[in-house]
């Protein structure tokens, strides 16, 4: 079966695309490797999206699934996809089970994930006191101390949330005293909280324990002065890397791997779409992945069905 479009990855940029394809009424297949809405599903409280003052990650990744799975003609499916490759005028997606898919166009929509930065007993203490993702793991941080890394909007919302669990929280940050990156309402909030302080000017050099977490080592950038302290934990919230690997060689990608596309969402390859989190782009939220996905469908449609030159 040829379907008129194929959307690799299910977060807020994929069901959006999903969306507005179900509009138009193309033939579509979704490809999701692990769980819809990807990682929306990870944010205990989201504030910032039109029409919702507070719901979870969760909830509204609900609402996306259902209202993009009421169209006949959105088909979904889980799957890795490792490679495409054009056969005429058609794209052919393959899998990691040897599966084959074909469509006349595709939206990459695969998202990022957490940047590692290879720091000594980073890799060793994951799953261990090391972590990426506060709402998988805090229930095991109940009336610890731990460390945060980090300080942008992830950074702060995921210390807001973690201070119901934890006995104190102390972030590490690299700007000098009193600069964070993340929001105005959220460093309001962090700052009043009594369990939450700041080392600032730092890096982080290493991590340490037995079977867990015990010890971290960071140093101070001004001073040169190295800290070896206690610590039951840390989260690293140290920014995004692109799912993009099997993307290498057949669209253009910036220097981080980002997808290089137009404001129609076309990558240099006709017929192949990008977005959301894994394009190249200024501000990565649920409200602007939901956006570059309505965009990439139209346009994808105009392409599939011969009205645009792109």
């Amino acid at each position: 079966m040829i379907y008129d479009l194929i959307i690799i990855g299910a977060g807020s940029a994929g069901l959006s695309a999903a969306i507005y394809a179900g509009r138009s009424l193309l033939k579509t297949l979704i490809i999701e490797k692990s769980g819809y809405g990807g990682r929306v599903n990870d944010t205990a409280s989201v504030i910032n999206y039109p029409g919702f003052s507070n719901i979870s990650g969760r909830d509204i990744v609900k609402e996306f699934r259902n209202h993009a799975s009421a169209y006949d003609t959105n088909k979904f499916t889980y799957g890795t996809v490792e490679g495409i490759e054009k056969e005429g005028d058609i794209f052919c997606l393959k899998t990691k089970r040897d599966k084959k898919y074909y469509g006349k166009a595709i939206i990459i929509a695969t998202g990022t994930f957490s940047r590692i930065l290879n720091i000594p007993g980073e890799m060793e203490y994951t799953g261990h006191g090391v972590s990426y993702c506060s709402t998988c793991d805090a229930d095991n941080f109940i009336n610890k101390d731990i460390h945060i890394l980090g300080s942008g909007d992830l950074a702060l919302d995921e210390a807001d949330y973690l201070s119901n669990f934890c006995n104190s929280i102390n972030l590490l940050v690299i700007h000098d005293r009193g600069v964070l990156d993340g929001n105005a309402q959220a460093q309001a909030k962090l700052k009043n909280n009594p369990k939450i302080s700041f080392t600032w000017n730092c890096e982080l050099l290493g991590i340490y324990g037995d079977t867990k977490v015990k010890q971290i080592e960071y140093q101070n950038l001004k001073t040169g002065e190295k800290n070896l302290v206690a610590s039951d934990g840390i989260f690293i919230f140290a920014g995004m890397s692109p799912n993009s690997s099997f993307l290498e060689g057949l669209v253009e990608l910036d220097d981080q791997k980002f997808v290089k596309t137009n404001e129609f969402m076309q990558t240099s390859v006709k017929g192949i779409f990008a977005a959301g989190d894994v394009r190249k782009k200024v501000l990565r939220q649920i409200v602007t992945a939901a956006n570059d996905g309505a965009i990439a469908t139209v346009y994808a449609e105009r392409y599939i069905r011969n009205r645009s030159k792109l």
